[in-house]
């Protein structure tokens, strides 16, 4: 993998903080699960055993965590939040109406780590639809391609700066 094969995940210097203590606090936490798989051993016949297995599957979903936070935060690219309102660019919160609906849908332009604790929808800035709307200003309509072969137009509506 080449350095323009990876992508670079757009993230505040807050959502980085937080992401950065979760991968400290698991990879400090790696010695108790080790001691508890050692205890769990040591109490007999491991195929009867749901104790071990139980604290197998929690260090298997623990060093997966930390693997994917690391890569998260190498590619990470830290910027501050958007100040300005009115175009679409990672960390804004993007109101937006389909070409044929009369509805609108709100999303946030950034990562899942940024959005994870609301209620938004994440759309990244690489997607069809998020690459499309990057660089949009209020009141612009710009189509994506869909999976299907045929393509799609969004008006961006309003854009505001996410606000954790």
């Amino acid at each position: 993998m080449t350095v323009t094969d990876t992508q670079v995940t757009w993230l505040t210097q807050e959502a980085y903080d937080r992401l950065k203590g979760e991968l400290d606090q698991l990879i400090a936490n790696r010695p108790v699960i080790a001691a508890e798989i050692n205890a769990r051993r040591e109490e007999g016949d491991l195929k009867e055993n749901g104790g071990y297995h139980a604290a197998r599957e929690e260090q298997g979903q623990q060093e997966g965590r930390i693997r994917q936070l690391q890569e998260l935060l190498r590619t990470a690219q830290v910027g501050t939040a958007p100040t300005s309102s009115d175009t679409a660019a990672p960390g804004m919160v993007l109101k937006l109406r389909y070409d044929g609906d009369d509805d609108t849908e709100t999303v946030l332009l950034g990562s899942r780590e940024e959005g994870s604790r609301g209620d938004l929808e994440v759309i990244s800035p690489n997607s069809p639809l998020g690459a499309a709307l990057l660089g949009a200003h209020v009141g612009d309509t710009r189509e994506y391609p869909l999976p299907d072969g045929g393509s799609m137009k969004v008006s961006l509506v309003a854009a505001e700066p996410f606000r954790a």
